[in-house]
């Protein structure tokens, strides 16, 4: 069903590093490449149909230390900076140009925020026609002084891989995963219930990104923000907790939306989940119905797809 190919890239602070580049082809000359969030890797095979079904060649990268790229001596998700993901999305990027015209980056929570500042970097290259972030990571959904401990505390965060005393609940992973009464069926080994621990350099990194955002960045391409209508904070399942974003706050999503670029559109999704496109049927269609009429505006203008 799927392309494999696992990218080498230069060895980090644990040692040797690869990415994973999952690919469905439709013959097209347009492509879309998704980036996961953080306690993810790519699943949703009903996003790489649908937009196989609409003509657009499909990429995924398993980012560096997640899914497909995990290796052995690795800790999840642990990286010094957002811009070490840079690397692999340049090569893939490199890889998908080679026979596209059209590119779009449909990215989900933490690669929402990566995307949205390797597209800032790459500005004025004709590399990305435009960015759908789903639920984009652009401020930590905590009480406003948790906010200020983690930004003073930055530079001995940054210096330390130690886990920190952050409780994780399991509520969102139980309205997800079929084996809890949600719908979908994924490794819970890459993508457990509870998350993964939360260390000291990765929230440095991620605060370093946050606050490069909200300065405000210049990304020079259209930019779609999708994020739920509601958020919601659960110790304890609920039918509701399938119809709100249990992982960040869409209030501070739509605020900080702006600081993306000159060009962007923002759409309150209701009922929706955390990762929208695995919301309950008739919330998921909207999704895709609002990134198809999106695309056909900004994106396609009306351009035949050329094989």
């Amino acid at each position: 069903m799927y392309d494999v190919t696992v990218l080498p890239m230069a060895p980090d602070f644990e040692g040797a590093v690869v990415a994973t580049l999952i690919s469905r082809r439709a013959g097209s000359r347009r492509a879309v490449l998704y980036l996961h969030g953080f306690t993810d890797y790519f699943f949703q095979d009903h996003l790489a149909d649908h937009y196989v079904a609409q003509g657009v060649d499909f990429y995924a990268l398993d980012l560096r230390k997640y899914g497909r790229s995990l290796l052995p001596h690795q800790t999840r998700g642990l990286i010094r900076s957002v811009t070490d993901y840079f690397a692999e999305i340049d090569e893939a990027v490199r890889i998908i140009r080679e026979d596209h015209d059209e590119l779009t980056v449909n990215a989900h929570s933490t690669g929402g925020l990566v995307a949205a500042l390797w597209a800032d970097r790459v500005r004025g290259q004709g590399l990305v026609q435009g960015l759908v972030l789903n639920s984009p990571f652009l401020d930590l959904n905590v009480p406003a002084p948790l906010r200020v401990a983690a930004d003073v505390l930055k530079g001995p965060l940054s210096r330390t891989a130690r886990t920190l005393p952050v409780g994780v609940s399991t509520v969102y992973g139980q309205s997800l995963h079929r084996d809890h009464g949600g719908e979908w069926d994924y490794d819970l080994e890459w993508k457990p219930l509870g998350g993964f621990p939360v260390h000291g350099m990765w929230l440095a990194a991620i605060r370093r990104a946050h606050r490069r955002l909200h300065r405000g960045l210049a990304v020079d391409v259209p930019v779609l923000v999708l994020t739920s209508a509601k958020g919601m904070r659960l110790r304890v399942f609920t039918p509701e907790a399938r119809t709100a974003d249990l992982v960040l706050d869409p209030r501070q999503i739509a605020r900080w939306s702006t600081s993306i670029g000159s060009h962007v559109t923002c759409v309150r999704i209701p009922e929706g989940l955390h990762d929208l496109v695995l919301s309950a049927e008739p919330v998921r269609k909207q999704v895709f119905d609002e990134i198809d009429r999106w695309t056909r505006a900004y994106i396609y203008q009306g351009k035949e797809n050329r094989p």
